[in-house]
């Protein structure tokens, strides 16, 4: 069944309906945000998704052709246009490498078979690895220390350090605030006090 939902995610169907959809849609209702072009975040919910497109309900609605930035649970950072109006919301085309797509569709089947196959709960934030990795790290007492960051996500960091701040202690990490987490063998992660905006969400971030 696992791999008959992943090839009709990823196959081409002839459809002739308005939409021209390439993918085959499920319905999943995931949460998150979304950033039209006046840079205004808002909360959002999936109703459908596929690795070509997705629907959302969504507060402000949006101009058709309009740019969006969408980071929804367990599927992270996606980026498109606004293609039709849905009652509570709109439609979007995604604009995703190929590498992206089949990494939606694996994600996507994974969240289907997840309750019925007892499947593990995963990251509820995607984490990205970022291009710099060098860090400031200030602890509760006013001390600097240097860091590498392992990982990020909207929420949080994984950091390498040769300090360990106390469990529950208030740090930054670059300028950016957050509370010691967990601990491992060679550093810590760090809960932020808010998430990261989506704009600043990539590879390049610098927090």
């Amino acid at each position: 069944m696992r791999l008959a939902l992943a090839e009709s995610l990823r196959q081409r169907l002839p459809l002739t309906h308005e939409e021209r959809r390439r993918h085959a849609r499920v319905k999943v209702c995931l949460f998150g945000r979304y950033m039209l072009t006046d840079r205004r975040e808002l909360p959002c919910q999936s109703i459908d998704i596929s690795p070509s497109g997705l629907a959302l309900i969504a507060p402000v609605e949006g101009e058709i052709g309009q740019r969006v930035v969408v980071y929804l649970d367990h599927l992270g950072r996606l980026e498109g246009e606004i293609v039709r109006h849905v009652p509570n919301g709109f439609a979007m085309a995604l604009r995703l490498s190929p590498q992206k797509r089949e990494k939606i569709a694996d994600k996507l089947t994974w969240l289907v078979n997840r309750g019925e196959l007892g499947l593990a709960e995963d990251r509820r934030h995607e984490r990205i690895e970022p291009v710099h990795k060098r860090v400031q790290i200030a602890t509760a007492d006013g001390a600097l220390h240097a860091g590498v960051l392992n990982d990020v996500s909207l929420s949080g960091a994984s950091v390498r350090a040769n300090v360990q701040p106390s469990m529950g202690e208030l740090v930054t990490l670059g300028a950016t605030r957050g509370r010691v987490v967990r601990h491992f063998s060679s550093g810590f992660a760090v809960e932020f006090l808010r998430l990261l905006p989506l704009e600043d969400f990539d590879s390049q971030i610098r927090l």
